[in-house]
């Protein structure tokens, strides 16, 4: 073999590999050197449907809050007149004709059960129930 063709075979030292650069999307932040001005975004913020969801659920929760408020505050007040105890066998219908003789019964049992926070006509014997001033 001949030297020139020895120094052909030869392994040769590696040069180095510079990678070449990948393009992608800027869609992170990056790092920018002190005193370069860069131009803000404004394409808004994005919001996951995760996020839309929360947002959701959040001015819902709000809004619900906001319509008791106002029923509460528009409800009239009714004063208690005194409290009675349900007798066993008696009706709720029949405490209101009782206790507010003056009113039609359809009313006076809504009134009852707006004092008393009921939301049927079921009552108990022994359940003490408030009463309010008759109009």
């Amino acid at each position: 073999m001949t030297a020139s063709a020895a120094r052909r075979l030869a392994p040769r030292p590696a040069e180095p590999v510079t990678p070449s650069p990948v393009i992608r999307p800027q869609r992170h932040l990056q790092l920018v050197p002190p005193g370069v001005e860069v131009a803000a975004d404004h394409r808004g913020a994005r919001l996951t449907r995760r996020g839309r969801l929360t947002v959701t659920m959040f001015v819902a929760a709000a809004l619900v809050a906001v319509g008791l408020m106002f029923s509460a505050s528009t409800s009239p007040s009714l004063r208690i007149d005194h409290t009675t105890s349900v007798r066993s066998g008696q009706t709720l219908s029949e405490v209101a004709v009782e206790q507010l003789p003056s009113l039609p019964i359809s009313q006076a049992v809504t009134q009852i059960q707006i004092v008393n926070g009921l939301d049927s006509l079921h009552v108990h014997a022994g359940q003490l129930l408030r009463i309010p001033l008759a109009p």
